[in-house]
């Protein structure tokens, strides 16, 4: 990336519409259940053991080696929060270093002391039978993992077996020092960080000005801290999951912990429908466009009932229109347009510019076109949160929404 590379040489360091009425009715509110909610409460509760498969890792690192072949060659890699004991990052990385050209992969671990005490440990013979092993670090420190382009077995290849390792001077926390400078050392970053950490997490890979790929929920894309990332083109989503389900194996005496038909014990995975990966690494889904129709096609032939009945109505608080649906996006509208958030799955940058966020703490206020005020209607708190349409009833919320323009006039 050109400003990282500005810092000179890298730090090394070791191993409108109808007149509204007075009344204003109450935005819709829902509860969380099932897979999202247990998402949620891990969240809460700083549960934040989730382990990745492999299928999962290979699919997304895929997608960016189909749009570059060579986007891991001559790179260092990081895979913080990775003991390669439990997680297949640094499995996945180590089996394909050679193929991809990987220049350095580096993974770390979390000290166990550090974690929640309701996960056990217990050290695995691989490192009991290691001349380094120590019996208090091995509790109190997080490890640190190299693997380097160097044949240390002698057996023709270099992988997994090649891995070398050291107590790390602190617990492995990434906001450490320690650990802030083996960012600085990478160029990559790939991890499935803490949930309850995400936007902590971001932020340092941001100040780091690396490139990253990383697993977290769908809805920290509404948060003012992330949200300005992918407004401005520094963040986007990547290939994500297979048909939007996420799989995780999690900690043996967390499984009580999830509700029915999220823990399968028969899989022994965790289901969450609300996670996604988070990238600035190209890939090329985010380049097709979208095939729409124009707005006199989709009011006829909308799949959507609501686009048929209502049209595109007009929020009375921005100078947008309200498009409930990604694929019922007018090919020919020239304003700017609210979309759901899932929209973001489908954003082509040469298609598409965000214009901003319809979100209380996200949003823009100078976007808005209007502000409610006590004197107004007795809600006004409520309607300032988001976008507004007029309706019979009086003015209703609609679920927040990201501001859209085509990026070429439409013909």
């Amino acid at each position: 990336m050109a400003k990282r590379a500005e810092r000179g040489k890298k730090k090394t360091s070791g191993p409108s519409g109808l007149k509204a009425t007075p009344k204003a009715s109450a935005p819709k509110r829902t509860t969380a259940t099932g897979k999202n909610a247990n998402l949620r409460d891990a969240k809460a509760n700083k549960n934040d053991e989730f382990y990745t498969q492999w299928v999962d890792i290979e699919r997304e690192m895929n997608a960016y080696l189909e749009y570059d072949p060579n986007v891991f060659r001559d790179k260092v890699i990081l895979l913080p929060c990775d003991d390669p004991e439990w997680s297949n990052f640094a499995k996945f990385f180590a089996l394909h270093f050679m193929d991809y050209g990987i220049k350095k992969l580096i993974a770390t671990s979390y000290a166990p002391n550090s974690k929640p005490a309701e996960i056990p440990y217990q050290p695995t013979l691989f490192e009991l039978e290691a001349p380094q092993f120590d019996a208090a670090k091995t509790r109190a420190n997080g490890k640190l993992y190299v693997l380097e382009a160097k044949d240390i077995n002698k057996d023709g290849v270099v992988n997994i077996e090649d891995l070398q390792w050291e107590y790390l001077n602190g617990d492995g926390d990434f906001r450490s020092a320690e650990i802030t400078a083996l960012r600085e050392e990478a160029d990559i970053v790939v991890t499935n960080p803490p949930f309850s950490l995400f936007r902590e997490f971001l932020a340092w890979l941001i100040e780091g000005e690396v490139q990253f790929s990383l697993i977290g929920n769908f809805n920290v894309l509404t948060y003012k801290e992330v949200f300005p990332l992918v407004r401005d083109g520094k963040l986007w989503i990547g290939k994500g999951f297979n048909k939007g389900d996420a799989y995780f194996r999690v900690p043996e005496s967390t499984r009580t912990n999830y509700a029915s038909g999220v823990y399968d014990a028969d899989t022994q995975l965790v289901h969450f429908r609300n996670t996604t990966w988070f990238t600035n690494i190209d890939h090329g889904r985010r380049h097709e466009p979208l095939r729409l129709m124009t707005m006199a096609d989709n009011l006829k032939h909308s799949t959507h009932k609501v686009v048929r009945a209502f049209g595109y109505r007009k929020y009375d608080n921005y100078d947008a229109i309200e498009v409930p649906f990604t694929d019922a996006i007018p090919s020919d509208y020239p304003g700017m347009m609210g979309v759901p958030i899932s929209f973001l799955n489908k954003f082509n940058p040469e298609q598409f510019q965000i214009i901003g966020m319809a979100k209380r703490g996200a949003g823009d206020p100078a976007l808005k076109s209007k502000v409610y005020t006590a004197d107004d209607y007795p809600n006004y708190s409520d309607l300032n949160a988001g976008p507004v349409l007029v309706t019979p009833e009086g003015l209703v919320n609609t679920y927040p929404r990201i501001l859209i323009k085509h990026k070429k006039a439409p013909q």
